[in-house]
This record gives structure tokens, sequence and C-alpha cells, in this order.
């Protein structure tokens, strides 16, 4: 693990969080009825809840009460977790992992049960080629299911991971309850790299493994929400504009 490789992972991350940001801001704005926008977000705040339950049933925090859905997005109100700082930043960016992981078992649902055509997304994106590569499976997954042999069973799909990616970034209030935390986790990771100990270096390599997999699929399936909703975004800014 090189630091490098650390701050790749947390760059991947930020993008994340950007897109999911931008695409429920624009959204919001250009979507006519707001009904219309809150049946778009519900499965994806369903889950990012529930992503927050499993995040306080690993950490040891007692969870208090559950909204899955309202006019104000849900919540979910849990006691102190028994892991100190580390506790925190699981529960308050589960969803960062836990979306993009029910996103690929829906990806597996779909095209096992469904008939539905999926490439193999990659787990790791490490480079320019890696990222045009991406797109072009992703591009070519769409004239697959919607143009050359069209699935019904795909318009589903692409609903769900819209709801889905709109609800994957964290929640002001999840950031700051994790901010800490994941401070002092960064400090602790280089810290651990400098050491060169092999054997933090390797716990500190499969943490970081598991983290660059959700960020990396958060990736991939913010980038097929994009191009999904790539005319809803120039609308948005012809509006801007005029």
């Amino acid at each position: 693990m090189e630091i490098s490789a650390l701050v790749t992972i947390l760059l991947t991350g930020a993008a994340v969080i950007t897109i999911s940001m931008a695409l429920d801001h624009i959204l919001s704005a250009v979507i006519p009825l707001r009904s219309m926008y809150y049946v778009l977000r519900a499965p994806g705040v369903v889950v990012h809840e529930c992503a927050h339950i499993l995040g306080c049933f690993l950490t040891g925090a007692q969870v208090r009460h559950v909204v899955f859905f309202s006019y104000e997005r849900g919540s979910v109100m849990y006691t102190r977790p028994a892991l100190p700082f580390l506790g925190d930043v699981i529960i308050g960016t589960a969803p960062l992992f836990g979306i993009p992981l029910f996103l690929s078992l829906l990806a597996l649902v779909f095209s096992t049960y469904l008939g539905c055509i999926f490439p193999v997304f990659p787990t790791t994106l490490q480079s320019v080629d890696a990222f045009v590569a991406l797109g072009g499976e992703i591009i070519s997954t769409l004239q697959v299911n919607l143009l050359i042999h069209f699935n019904g069973w795909f318009l589903l799909y692409l609903y769900l991971t819209i709801s889905l990616v709109l609800s994957t970034a964290p929640s002001s209030q999840d950031m700051k309850n994790a901010a800490i935390g994941i401070l002092l986790l960064l400090i602790a990771g280089i810290l651990v790299i400098w050491s060169g100990f092999s054997q933090l270096v390797y716990l500190l390599d499969g943490g970081m493994f598991l983290l660059g997999i959700g960020c990396t699929l958060s990736l991939v399936y913010g980038s097929i929400a994009l191009i999904i909703s790539s005319p809803l975004i120039l609308w948005y800014g012809y509006t801007r504009n005029s």
C-alpha cells in the first residue's frame, strides 16, 4: 500500500459523492412534479437507511428510531457505537459501500433471472484507459438491452440504479458524525505506510481493498446514472442559461 493508492481511493470516494449530490440537485430541479421526484428517490433512501442500520449492528450501536422515507428523507437515530471513532465512520459512510454492493446484487438478479445483459464491471480503475473502457461498456450495455434486444425489465433496473445513486452520498449529518474518525484514520493510515510494519500494512491493504471496491463500484454506477440522465442534465443547463 502506497500513499498514492490511498489518495486515489479517497479521490474516487469524493468523485462518487460529487456525482450523487450533483445528480440529486439537478433532478430535483428539472422533474416537474415533486411527487415524481420523491418516487424516484424512494428506493434509494430506503436502502441508504438500511445501510446505516447495518453499520449500527456491526459497531454495537443500538438503533433507537428509524424513518425510512419522508419529505425530509430518511433518518436513523442510534446510541453511541461501541467502537470509538471507527464506529461513527462505519455508520456514517455505510451507504457509500453498501449501496454499490446492493447495485451489484441487482445486476446479478436482473442478469440471472430477468434476461438483462451486463458486462463484468471492474473493481478497480487505475488508468485513463480503464475509464474509457468503462464508458464503452456502459454505452454497449444500454444499446444491447434497449435497442438490440429490448428488455422491459432493464427499464426497472435503470430506475433503481438512478434512485440508488442519488442516495449514495452520505448526508451532511453523516459526514459531521464521521469527520473526526475519517481524519484520524487517514492520519493512522499514512503513519502505518511510513512505518513499514508488515502486519499493519497487510491489514491496511485489506481494508483499503474493500473500500476501494466500494468506491469504484459507486463510480461505475454513478457513471451509468450520469449517462442515463444526460438529457435532463442538458435541459437543466439550457434552462439555467436561457
